[in-house]
């Protein structure tokens, strides 16, 4: 890879000769393939194809021999695991290490959304966790992913960490995955290598300062900040680290780690931080940092009072869920959604303070006086499976439906809403309607490629969603 004079000569000087030999030896090879699996929708007895060992921080993680073509793996889009970098995983370990107790998180910037479901995925029952990206295409990806985790107690927003300063939310947890200059993806973008340059540095360190300061009211004193950028640089990292602890007023936590992680310490600081190094350990790199609001004040959140007498008459389509969590309807325009009871006033303040795009489980959009079911509950792990009819879909005919083409069901199943199926676990909605069926997947979801695969898929055994 041909590295610019001005980052060799900094990240040499930086990293010191040997370390910097060994990363530079590893930016010229090809990136480690990793995913996670959805423990909501798998057994920790799930059989993954091409297995080459698990990311020893998290252990739903796996690192694959070589890379599928993901896209044509359908359950891919059912949520039953997710593509990620193994170092995004460590989030894992320090909400297992740090976090024992029911919690309000937020994932400031959260898209596409690996470290928010990696976090749903460990968090104790009864938390809530916010997804938030501020721009609009990235945001909408977001939704998609969060919807396929199937996790009912996630919510989406699209909104800057000042919408949030002013909404009076308040969280245990704040994850920042600030916007940085991307030294870890270099080896996935040529553009993140032309792009480098120690201004670009500087401004990303002030834009990074600027979001902490504008989230940091956000965070109750003893929550946690959970910081990381995905650049090997010291100026986004430590330094911006001491600057929290000294500025914002936090203590770096430890987290414990074992030697053969092979990850790095901080560089040039007393402070506790962590480094993944392409080189050193088996990921693209990352840095990530743990700090605790300082101070004990007990600071209470705004209450709003719901329209629960007007949303209650929208609970027809209650009853499509199957799960003894108490859950209430709310509208949103056309959609519905179950919010869980237990956050139900978190839901109504960030309904009136900020732009929702998800939230709980969006059950159906209203056509005048019907309902239509909405992908996101095929999808969900509340869903019912004994409410709809089923139609289990071979390879074909799933890859058909992806890519929002109509699959034609049997006669013998009823008109209506039909829950299309592969290998038992739910992809979408058809409505039947006798001579043909209407595909509902959403657009914006299918696959758009025309190629005709072979069949694949990553896992071989997946535990049955049933309900």
């Amino acid at each position: 890879m041909l590295l610019s004079e001005e980052f060799t000569t900094y990240t040499h000087r930086l990293l010191g000769s040997a370390q910097y030999d060994a990363l530079a030896a590893a930016l010229d090879e090809e990136s480690p393939t990793s995913i996670r699996l959805n423990p909501f929708k798998t057994e920790h007895g799930a059989e993954v194809c091409a297995e080459e060992g698990r990311v020893p921080w998290c252990e739903d993680g796996f690192y694959l021999s070589q890379r599928p073509n993901f896209t044509f793996d359908p359950l891919l889009h059912a949520g039953v695991y997710y593509v990620q970098e193994a170092a995004s995983m460590f989030v894992v370990q320090v909400l297992q290490q740090k976090v024992d107790r029911p919690v309000v998180v937020l994932d400031l910037c959260a898209a596409p959304g690996g470290k928010s479901t990696a976090a749903r995925a460990v968090l104790p029952p009864g938390s809530v966790l916010f997804c938030n990206e501020p721009i609009a295409q990235r945001a909408q990806i977001l939704t998609e992913n969060v919807q396929k985790f199937g996790h009912p107690d996630m919510i989406v927003t699209q909104n800057s960490a000042g919408d949030y300063r002013r909404s009076g939310l308040l969280f245990d947890v704040i994850l920042a995955d600030v916007p940085c200059s991307g030294e870890g993806m270099f080896r996935k973008d040529p553009g993140a290598v032309a792009q480098w340059s120690r201004h670009n540095v500087e401004r990303c360190q002030r834009l990074q300062r600027n979001i902490l300061g504008d989230i940091w009211p956000c965070l109750r004193p003893g929550g946690l900040l959970i910081y990381s950028t995905c650049t090997f640089n010291a100026e986004e990292n430590e330094r911006n680290v001491e600057w929290i602890v000294q500025e914002l007023g936090a203590e770096a936590l430890s987290v414990c780690v074992e030697e053969n992680w092979n990850i790095a310490p901080a560089i040039d600081s007393l402070l506790p931080a962590y480094r993944f190094l392409p080189g050193r350990s088996r990921s693209e790199g990352l840095f990530m940092a743990v700090l605790q609001k300082t101070g004990d004040d007990v600071v209470e959140m705004p209450k709003r009072k719901g329209n629960g007498d007007r949303q209650r008459k929208m609970a027809t389509s209650l009853h499509w869920l199957a799960s003894d969590m108490a859950v209430e309807p709310r509208q949103r325009g056309e959609l519905i959604a179950a919010i869980p009871s237990h956050w139900i006033d978190l839901y109504d303040t960030a309904n009136e303070q900020l732009h929702l795009l998800h939230a709980g489980v969006t059950l159906a959009t209203t056509k005048g006086k019907d309902f239509v079911p909405h992908p996101s509950l095929a999808l969900s792990t509340l869903l019912s499976s004994a409410v709809f009819p089923t139609f289990d879909l071979d390879y074909g005919q799933a890859i058909a439906f992806l890519r929002k083409e109509t699959v034609t069901l049997p006669p013998t199943l009823p008109r209506g809403f039909v829950l299309l199926r592969y290998r038992g676990i739910p992809l979408g909605f058809e409505k039947n309607i006798g001579h043909r069926a209407n595909n509902l997947y959403p657009q914006e979801w299918r696959i758009k490629s025309t190629h005709i695969p072979e069949e694949q898929t990553v896992i071989k055994v997946i535990t049955q969603h049933t309900s």
